[in-house]
C-alpha cells in the first residue's frame, strides 16, 4: 500500500492557526522553517511501522533533497517524493489536454491526503482516493488511520 501527503496547508501549516510539532533545534530550524501539523510525526511513524510506503506529493517546487532532509530531521524516512518538477516531467509531459494538479494513480498511490478540495474533486473524476484535511482538528491523524485501515481491509478481502 502507498499513502501520499501534500505539503502546504496539509502538513506544513501556520502555527498561528494550527497546533504544530515542536520546531527543529538549531541550526536546522533556520534551514527548515516550515512547521508540521501536530500529530504528523506519530502518524507517519504509524504508516512506516505498518509497512506502508510513505510518499510526499506536492505541487511545490521545493527540491526532493530539501523535502527529504526536512523529514529526516524529524526521524521520518520517505519512500518517494513527487514535487512540481517531477509531476510536470512525468504526468503533464506529452499531454495536450490539461492534467490535474496531482495524479496519484500514475504512481499507484492508494490514498492521497490533501487540503485542497479541487484535488478531491479531481480524484472523483480521475479515479484516485483523496482524504481531505482542513482546519485545526485534533483527530485528523486518527481519521486518516481509520481510512488507511478501511483500504487495507478492502485490499485483503479483494485478494480472497
Amino acid at each position: 500500500m502507498k499513502v501520499s501527503f501534500d505539503l502546504d496547508d496539509t502538513l506544513f501549516v501556520s502555527e498561528k492557526k494550527f497546533k504544530v510539532e515542536p520546531a527543529l533545534s538549531f541550526p536546522w530550524n533556520h534551514i527548515y522553517k516550515e512547521r508540521l501539523r501536530a500529530g504528523t510525526i506519530d502518524l507517519m511513524n504509524y504508516i512506516r511501522n505498518a509497512g506502508i510506503e510513505l510518499w510526499i506529493y506536492t505541487t511545490s517546487f521545493r527540491s526532493e533533497k530539501y523535502i527529504r532532509g526536512l523529514f529526516r530531521r524529524y526521524g521520518i524516512k520517505l519512500d518517494e517524493v513527487v514535487n512540481g518538477k517531477r509531476h510536470a516531467d512525468e504526468v503533464q509531459k506529452g499531454h495536450l489536454e490539461g492534467m490535474p494538479s496531482k495524479y496519484p494513480s500514475k504512481y499507484r498511490i492508494d490514498l492521497h491526503i490533501d487540503d485542497d478540495i479541487s484535488v478531491a474533486q479531481n480524484g472523483r473524476t480521475y479515479g484516485f482516493k483523496v482524504f481531505t484535511v482542513g482546519a485545526q482538528d485534533d483527530e485528523w491523524a486518527n481519521k486518516i488511520i481509520s481510512e488507511i485501515d478501511k483500504i487495507m481491509t478492502r485490499k485483503k478481502e479483494e485478494k480472497r
